[in-house]
């Protein structure tokens, strides 16, 4: 694996850290955040359930579900904004064992 100077990898791991506490917020606010304003939001319905019951049953995994695929694809293009390339890396590193 080559080695990248310090100046990107930190520039690199702080776009990654701001992404992931995104996400985070995100998750927090569709299974907590729901809940905290629960009486509100049961005035309007999904699939005949209230908005607050069908966001704890099924919206927050769904949430969930969708930001992980978009944090895949995020990530793969930071990863190629750097010059990060994964299939290099397996390329580089095919064949090779480590003895402990």
């Amino acid at each position: 694996m080559k080695k990248i100077d310090k100046r990107k990898a930190d520039a690199y791991f702080k776009e990654r850290t701001r992404n992931i506490m995104i996400y985070l917020l995100i998750g927090f606010l569709s299974s907590f955040g729901v809940v905290l304003f629960a009486e509100p939001l049961s005035g309007f319905s999904i699939n005949g359930l209230p908005f607050h019951y069908f966001m704890g049953a099924q919206g927050a995994v769904v949430i969930f579900i969708l930001l992980l695929f978009v944090n895949a694809k995020v990530s793969d293009s930071i990863d190629r904004k750097y010059g990060i390339d994964e299939k290099r890396n397996e390329q580089l590193g095919a064949g090779k064992t480590l003895d402990h």
